[in-house]
């Protein structure tokens, strides 16, 4: 086969990263505002929504590689927009980050039973922030980069 099939950690160029889109879901203005500040850098598309019910919309439109998603939030609390998210065509690949105050066993579990790939917790640290998005993109972007090979190679 003459068609490059190896994939290596440099196969993610700046453009690839420009063309990523990360979605920031929280009720507080202010945690919305320090985690753009802080993932800015990366360079990705970031989209930001209020609730869970406007993370949902947001998401529906601008199909997001990852998603930060607070948990406690009026009108739809994280927990049902992250089943809603992983339940809908369009948007069950993203990888869902939950970000939390919450610490107990239960809540870990309802998440986990949600779809929820992925735990912060509050207050974030900026260093585990930035490091589990580039980490969890990097996946994200190499599995769509699987994926458009395995279309070509069948010919569609």
């Amino acid at each position: 086969m003459s068609e490059r099939t190896e994939l290596s950690d440099t196969d993610l160029s700046e453009t690839e990263l420009a063309s990523a889109t990360l979605l920031l879901v929280d009720d507080n203005q202010q945690n919305l505002e320090l985690m753009q500040a802080w993932l800015e850098p990366l360079g990705c598309r970031l989209e930001m929504a209020h609730d869970g019910q406007e993370a949902i919309e947001r998401a529906g439109r601008v199909h997001p590689d990852v998603v930060l998603l607070d948990v406690m939030m009026p009108r739809m609390s994280g927990f049902e927009a992250c089943r809603r998210l992983k339940d809908a065509p369009a948007t069950r690949d993203a990888v869902v980050i939950m970000v939390t105050a919450l610490n107990e066993v239960g809540d870990f579990e309802r998440a986990v039973e949600s779809g929820c790939d992925d735990f912060l917790t509050k207050p974030v640290n900026k260093l585990e922030l930035t490091t589990r998005v580039k980490s969890l993109l990097r996946v994200r972007l190499l599995k769509r980069k699987v994926e458009e090979l395995l279309r070509r190679q069948r010919g569609g």
